[in-house]
């Protein structure tokens, strides 16, 4: 990421209330992906739903890593 892109995301992370929220979509949103890939047929879901697991679970860090850019020189 870099820091001017990071510096726009600031605002977002820093207030507690949007990051509760966002945290809450993303447990909600992994849920329904566990959901299909315990329903899935075809290997190709199975891996759709893997790969957007994986990155949800990366934007949970999000806040980390937006702060330590938008403080880096």
């Amino acid at each position: 990421m870099i820091q001017t892109l990071a510096k726009k995301l600031l605002p977002l992370v820093n207030t507690k209330k949007n990051t509760d929220a966002l945290s809450d979509y993303m447990e909600y949103r992994i849920e329904e992906h566990y959901r299909i890939m315990e329903q899935a047929q075809d290997t190709q879901v199975l891996h759709h739903s893997q790969g957007a697991i994986r990155e949800l679970r990366r934007l949970k860090t999000l806040r980390d890593e937006v702060v330590m850019m938008a403080e880096s020189k």
